[in-house]
């Protein structure tokens, strides 16, 4: 319930409560201010140490004014100090009476287009997966699931011409690639849907025949590396790899990128995080579908006063000096006096080594249990050093995908020589992800000023999946936390939209618990943290590793007003129970967003129609690929991806060089604007 008071009410109330009696107020001075809004709550987690509790808060002009154990705190603003004294028109809010208000969860490491693109594409995810508007997508486990999932869902489309694409299928739980054949057999062969598969991985691309033909997919493209050809020596239907898998899927994802589908995208995820509580996303990677479309994209959505959410803007290093070259550091430094309170630029992004879903990251001696190699993204040592330098010495904030024990190595290697070049104070070079990792490289980061920010479900989803190739202690040990507080390090927990959706909540219980999704087992339970020090990773600590600790993270004078309402204190309730806690919706700039208000969009955005590729077309297309895949293999990444036994064979990825997730999108990005072109003509 809200009662609104006039100015002289709500003195004549709290000088009730405090026992003082009303003066006349007086025009002018604070009177004329903006309206002052006080929520009241059962209980109010601050995070700050100094003054950790509430029950009220005051909020003025969408910052935080006051925090009060009792309205008692609160007298300073809402009632006058000496007679005559005016004040603003004030309103006691009780919306949030029963309820427990923490600061705006954040996510730390999200990625809100292409996490949205994908997860609004028909699902063939292995684990359950969250949807914002009804119940979630339970998984598939079975071939015979993923064949009823393409059937059921294939019944449904009404242009039987246009390619349908799925995403989620998870080769390493599933055991097998996809062949056309595999499809075909599920969609009718060649006169059926064209259908494509990506894998959850983004590494691979699975068609069946009529959307080969539908590409313009023929012989030639066995040149392509990747492109993978059956035993009749024609194209098989898979496509291996960034390469590869760009040239069949890239003319495809070209009409999701017009406005109207791309904000349904960014909706998407926004709606999925607004339900589980997030005030506060990131984007990690922009620039990497396209500099100009990304910034004109983000800034319109996120600054709709109708969104309720800020975003913090990280750049991508390889798509900035490909596009703006030698003016790139300039240009990304430029980007900083566009930020609003609702979007905020700040970083820059690199790559170290490979990812961690598909194993192809470097790990150092013993290595893998199979002799594999894992792959660079960048190389370490000098070249890596190289890269970041221009950045650390224009005074920028510095993120690093690094996953394996050997690429975390190497980049605190990288930040030692850097701070040898130039010694930098409170630098907040940040490690993202921190897969594997050793007790030495938490304590040399820490000694460095370094920081980090770990996805929680390398531990919780992947560890049983990894211990057969990394070995049982390394698998379990992954996403360590522990071992970071202990050293001194400021981290912060992200799921990296979409290996996981983001929820905060979820994030914490796995932090708190190290609970396998399988076998429901403990994993190193020396890693496991407090849900004090949890809630610091999705809240002040988050805030702390993308640089707007002062705008964010707790509920303190002069920070915005983002709360999330709860219905239940996640440092009160059995650690078991962190993930089940109610979220009523949350408060962004001191204005209310139940999740109750969440609903899709009433009618799906329009996308234009793919046309068949004319041979003239697919000849120009297989060009932009040839030039830039010498020496194809085709067969060898089939033969070796064969089952789950050598699912990770990371000698077969290592003639690509762009297995990372990430190093699809970046790829992607040039080829959308040539792939849009190349259809209009």
């Amino acid at each position: 319930m809200t009662a609104a008071f006039t100015r002289q009410a709500v003195v004549a109330i709290t000088a009730t409560i405090l026992g003082v009696m009303p003066s006349r107020a007086q025009p002018g001075g604070n009177a004329d201010r903006a309206p002052i809004t006080v929520y009241t709550a059962k209980k109010i987690v601050t995070m700050d140490p100094g003054w950790p509790e509430g029950t009220c808060v005051a909020v003025q002009d969408g910052k935080i004014l006051s925090v009060g154990r009792t309205m008692d705190d609160l007298k300073p603003w809402i009632e006058p100090k000496v007679a005559g004294e005016a004040i603003p028109h004030c309103t006691v809010d009780q919306t949030f009476e029963g309820k427990v208000l923490v600061p705006g969860l954040i996510e730390a490491h999200g990625h809100p287009l292409m996490g949205g693109m994908l997860y609004r594409m028909p699902l063939l995810a292995y684990l359950p997966t969250m949807n914002p508007y009804g119940p979630e997508f339970p998984g598939i486990t079975t071939m015979e699931a993923v064949a009823k999932v393409i059937k059921d869902h294939l019944a449904t489309v009404k242009d039987k011409t246009q390619t349908v694409i799925f995403w989620g299928y998870d080769v390493v739980a599933m055991g097998k690639h996809l062949t056309n054949t595999d499809l075909d057999a599920i969609t009718g062969g060649e006169g059926g849907v064209p259908v494509m598969i990506w894998d959850a991985s983004e590494h691979f691309v699975y068609a069946n025949t009529a959307a080969m033909k539908k590409a313009g997919v023929t012989n030639d493209a066995l040149k392509i590396n990747g492109v993978q050809a059956g035993a009749d020596g024609k194209p098989n239907g898979q496509f291996l790899g960034v390469t590869a898998g760009s040239y069949i899927l890239v003319p495809q994802l070209a009409p999701l990128m017009a406005p109207g589908p791309a904000r349904a995208s960014m909706k998407h995820l926004m709606d999925m995080s607004w339900k589980n509580g997030v005030t506060t996303t990131s984007e990690l990677s922009l620039g990497a579908l396209g500099v100009e479309s990304g910034l004109t994209l983000f800034e319109s959505f996120y600054n709709d006063p109708g969104v309720p959410m800020r975003c913090v803007v990280v750049c991508d290093a390889t798509a900035m000096l490909a596009e703006k070259k030698d003016g790139a550091v300039a240009f990304v430094k430029s980007l900083e006096q566009r930020s609003t309170d609702k979007l905020i630029y700040n970083g820059i992004k690199f790559f170290a080594d490979d990812a961690f879903l598909s194993l192809g990251m470097q790990v150092a001696n013993p290595g893998y249990t199979d002799g594999r190699q894992g792959l660079w993204i960048t190389q370490p040592g000098q070249p890596l050093v190289d890269a970041y330098r221009p950045w650390w010495e224009a005074g920028f904030h510095i993120h690093t995908h690094a996953n394996g024990n050997a690429g975390i190595g190497a980049v605190v290697d990288a930040l030692a020589a850097l701070e040898e070049i130039k010694p930098r104070f409170d630098h907040r070079f940040t490690i993202q992800h921190y897969g594997m990792s050793t007790p030495e490289h938490s304590r040399r980061l820490a000694a460095l000023g370094g920081l980090a920010s770990v996805n929680p479900y390398y531990i919780y989803t992947r560890a049983e999946f990894n211990a057969p190739l990394v070995g049982t202690d390394r698998a379990s040990t992954a996403a360590r936390l522990r071992t970071l507080v202990d050293a001194g390090v400021v981290t912060s927990l992200h799921t990296d939209s979409p290996v996981a959706p983001p929820n905060p909540l979820e994030e914490m219980w796995i932090a708190v618990n190290r609970v396998g999704y399988f076998s429901k087992q403990v994993l190193a339970p020396g890693e496991r943290i407090t849900a004090m020090e949890a809630m610091k990773m999705v809240t002040i600590d988050a805030a702390w590793t993308l640089g707007v600790e002062d705008k964010v993270g707790s509920i303190a004078p002069g920070k915005f007003a983002d709360f999330t309402v709860l219905e239940a204190d996640p440092l009160g309730v059995e650690p078991m129970a962190i993930r089940d806690i109610g979220v009523w919706g949350t408060v962004v700039g001191g204005k209310k967003f139940p999740a109750t208000d969440i609903k899709p969009l009433a009618m799906a955005p329009h996308v234009e129609p793919v046309a068949d590729a004319t041979p003239e077309v697919a000849a120009l297309w297989l060009a932009v690929f040839t030039e830039n895949s010498p020496g194809g293999q085709p067969g060898t990444l089939a033969s070796r991806y064969a089952g789950r036994g050598t699912s990770f064979d990371a000698n077969a990825i290592a003639a690509h060089r762009d297995q990372c997730t990430m190093g699809f999108w970046r790829s992607a990005g040039p080829l959308l604007a040539r792939a849009q072109e190349l259809q209009r003509r």
